[in-house]
């Protein structure tokens, strides 16, 4: 499995959501797999972040917030949005990714889909949650 291509095609399908915010997800992702062949080993991945990020949406939004000041989350240019709701959702909830992993990679979305400024935010913002989450007891729930 490439996981950087199901990485890229997940921020995708993460983006697609925040702009049809009444489309259904499930169409959203049959499109992402029929537009780009997707492998079941990185179908698996998608389905099971994308999902995910719907279902913890509130509480990795409230991460993001909890670690800016004075801003609120119409501010944050949608890419970077999208892509920091990626690697906050991996960061929490899957062990199977080291978390310098999710930050990289992070960031080598900024690079490739973001703006000037997208690179250096997300890193920013990325290594603080990690930060928060290593003065905690170093357990996931902590972030």
């Amino acid at each position: 499995m490439s996981r950087k291509r199901a990485r890229d095609n997940a921020f995708k399908c993460v983006y697609e959501i925040e702009f049809g915010k009444n489309e259904n997800i499930d169409d959203i992702l049959r499109y992402c797999y029929e537009e780009n062949s997707i492998k079941p080993d990185e179908k698996e991945y998608i389905e099971k972040v994308v999902r995910g990020i719907k279902e913890k949406l509130t509480e990795i939004d409230n991460i993001i917030l909890s670690n800016l000041k004075n801003w609120s989350i119409d501010r944050i240019a949608k890419i970077d949005l999208a892509i920091l709701r990626l690697a906050i959702y991996e960061i929490k909830y899957m062990d199977d990714i080291p978390e310098k992993v999710s930050a990289n990679e992070a960031v080598e979305l900024a690079k490739t889909y973001g703006n000037n400024d997208s690179k250096s935010f997300v890193n920013g913002l990325i290594a603080k949650v990690i930060e928060s989450k290593e003065e905690g007891n170093g357990t996931k729930e902590n972030i």
